[in-house]
């Protein structure tokens, strides 16, 4: 993707209702760009230039203490597969708080705009009950749910629609013993064409976020597969969409660790709909 080839979408536009709700107080907030010396070490960044990414096959090592060696940049993996890693801090966060946001957003697609209003569009839960299924746990309420969602990754972008299935970590072979004694949580779709991984962790000062998306793989009952080489499906490995994407992330990411305190406190049992 070439940032300065691709017909301009206009930033989202607000209904007249929205402007009304009383989340604009947080559409009205600044959104930090990525800090300039982040974007030029992620613009010169390669998947040559980092050890061997974590093979999705160990993927229950993120369980363990510490950070291992693919936590932030492109990466190649022993299969030939790609991945790119991003940390992001959460201070004042648990992991209860990450898990509330999941099931909550996507009832109002406001909410999803607020978290990045350059390039959040649209965004709406296709299970519509089992989110507001107050017997179920709050990621219980999201997993193996749908939601359909339009965004860009650049300011002025194409505005691309995505479809994502968010799914039991186990889906993708995290160990369930695990993860019920995990002061954390796991946010995760299984593909195809990419793995995407929210493997949320506490920590003395809220929270850390650490991503992970594994470009031409799917996953099913805790196997994952590699998908067979297809020229025509974007590669995680470092071209200028992945770097796109990675700084997407990074910006994304640093906005909600900025208003998910206060959102959680004023709208924690607010489960309101609005799929206008």
């Amino acid at each position: 993707m070439d940032q300065m080839n691709f017909k301009p979408t206009p930033p989202p536009e607000l209904t007249e209702k929205q402007k009304q709700s009383p989340l604009m107080k947080y559409y009205n907030m600044d959104i930090e760009p990525v800090p300039a010396d982040l974007v030029e070490q992620v613009m010169k960044m390669t998947y040559s230039d980092n050890l061997p990414g974590t093979p999705v096959e160990e993927l229950n090592k993120m369980f363990d203490e510490g950070y291992t060696d693919s936590e932030f940049g492109f990466y190649t993996l022993p299969d030939g597969g790609t991945m790119f890693a991003n940390l992001t801090p959460f201070p004042g966060v648990t992991p209860e708080m990450f898990d509330w946001w999941f099931a909550w957003h996507g009832l109002d697609s406001l909410r999803y705009t607020i978290w990045n209003k350059d390039e959040h569009y649209y965004c709406q839960t296709q299970n519509v009950e089992q989110a507001l299924d107050t017997s179920l746990s709050l990621r219980e309420r999201f997993w193996d749910t749908q939601h359909e969602i339009k965004e860009s990754i650049v300011p002025g972008g194409p505005a691309i629609p995505v479809r994502l299935h968010f799914v039991n970590p186990t889906e993708l072979g995290f160990d369930g013993e695990k993860l019920k004694d995990y002061n954390g949580t796991i946010i995760c779709t299984p593909g195809p064409p990419s793995l995407m991984i929210h493997f949320f962790r506490g920590t003395p000062e809220g929270g850390e976020l650490r991503t992970r998306f594994y470009s031409g793989y799917r996953a099913a009952n805790g196997v994952v597969e590699r998908l067979p080489a297809d020229p025509n499906r974007p590669s995680m490995g470092g071209d200028m969409g992945s770097r796109m994407m990675l700084l997407h992330n990074i910006k994304e990411y640093r906005h909600l660790a900025k208003i998910l305190p206060s959102l959680y406190a004023e709208y924690k049992d607010n489960f309101t709909v609005d799929l206008d």
